[in-house]
């Protein structure tokens, strides 16, 4: 697979070194129709390439990796990567046999491990978070929980560009926030004194919201296939599952029992003028641009839209008719319209009427908090075993929040209401 996707990346490269090459040396009278033609094929050919890449990257996020899981372990545990790598494995078996055949299929060893470990779960999550035997609840492994974690953020949207921070406990936490735009130091003469001056901070409460997966149905022949990786494919099916309702909260929660999105949060910057209800100018992506404080664009701003807001954006010309999306010529050089780099997310308003449909900031400024204990159900009652099936399902916690005091680190553009 390795070798596939780097060639697909050299191909890319080529296209995208020649497109650059074109749009940097035909300038004024220089810039043709067959100028703008040569530019347009090969934008078309490296979306197709895009497309290829996207997929084989998606599939290599999704793979797992003992060694891997075991290093990061180590780091956070001050043991030796061989140990906790052998842990890991441990686990993973245990949690193999609790898919295949519930609490019956664990010999004594596995079942005083996992005693031991919802013990320990109790005192630092309390009782209410931990699931019982007689429930089917599993408290999962922390490195499930982690990896549930890596595999949403390959869904991309908002979890891929915000500040992501991992707590234990689900207890609120009062997030400190304050306007840096408006903290300014002093010039002090030779034996003076300091000024003192209190920071007013101000707080924005992160909380932890209760998420399920829905129940996951799987074949009994493949909880019964001892070639299939039972670990890997249920936390695939619950990653998507789960990756889906939050990042959609994420982005347009209204902040009612939910996160509040960072599309809600965001301030206006720009108005498309009538008539624009399904459109956007050169201009107002210039004034969206500038409506958002220097402190924050300088600190890794970017755009963010639906995809088929990018397919109009794709089609935008400056004042001399060049393209403002320009392909990234390398992995470290990404697609960008006006100098920026943009994400794509599905959960965007795409262009209509009154519609936010556009993001433009610094996204770190947005805070996602999970919580590390995700607790799984294994169903097989007669519900789904006279369809030859087991369920899943998994309950976690989640919120999300601006934590910019002066709002101007993330602002949106807004479609002409008529």
């Amino acid at each position: 697979m390795s070798k596939g996707i780097q060639a697909l990346r050299e191909q890319r490269t080529a296209h995208a070194k020649e497109a650059r090459n074109i749009l940097d040396t035909k300038t004024g009278k220089d810039w043709t129709p067959e100028a703008a033609a040569q530019v347009d094929e090969l934008y078309a050919k490296i979306d197709d390439l895009d497309g290829q890449i996207e997929r084989f990257e998606r599939a290599l996020q999704l793979e797992d990796s003992l060694d891997e899981r075991g290093q990061q372990r180590a780091e956070r545990t001050g043991r030796s990567a061989d140990e906790e790598t052998q842990n890991v494995a441990t686990e993973k078996a245990i949690f193999d046999a609790w898919c295949r055949g519930g609490t019956e299929q664990l010999n004594d060893e596995q079942r005083e491990y996992v005693n031991n470990r919802r013990n320990e779960a109790r005192r630092l999550y309390g009782a209410q978070s931990v699931g019982t035997g007689s429930q089917g609840g599993y408290l999962v492994p922390r490195d499930f929980s982690a990896t549930l974690l890596e595999k949403m953020a390959a869904y991309g949207g908002v979890r891929s560009v915000a500040d992501v921070i991992q707590t234990d406990g689900g207890n609120s936490i009062d997030y400190p926030t304050v306007d840096e735009t408006g903290q300014e130091g002093e010039l002090v003469g030779e034996n003076t004194a300091a000024t003192g001056q209190d920071v007013t901070f101000g707080t924005t409460d992160i909380g932890a919201y209760k998420y399920s997966s829905k129940v996951v149905v799987i074949p009994i022949e493949l909880i019964q296939d001892s070639r299939i990786d039972v670990e890997a494919y249920v936390n695939r099916a619950l990653a998507e599952r789960i990756a889906r309702i939050t990042n959609r909260h994420f982005t347009v929660g209204d902040g009612t029992n939910k996160p509040r999105g960072v599309g809600v949060a965001a301030a206006l910057g720009k108005t498309g003028a009538a008539g624009q209800t399904t459109s956007v100018t050169y201009d107002d992506l210039v004034d969206l641009e500038h409506s958002v404080d220097p402190a924050y664009r300088a600190s890794g701003a970017r755009w963010m839209f639906h995809d088929q807001t990018l397919k109009v954006l794709k089609k935008l010309k400056d004042s001399t008719g060049r393209p403002l999306w320009r392909p990234g010529v390398t992995g470290g050089d990404p697609n960008d319209i006006l100098g920026y780099g943009y994400t794509i997310n599905q959960h965007m308003p795409q262009m209509a009427a009154g519609a936010k449909s556009i993001l433009f900031g610094d996204f770190k400024k947005y805070l996602i908090r999970d919580v590390m204990a995700v607790t799984l159900f294994r169903f097989a009652d007669s519900k789904y075993m006279e369809k030859g099936q087991v369920g899943f399902l998994a309950w976690s916690r989640h919120d999300g929040d601006l934590i910019d005091a002066s709002n101007e680190a993330i602002r949106h553009y807004a479609n002409a209401a008529s």
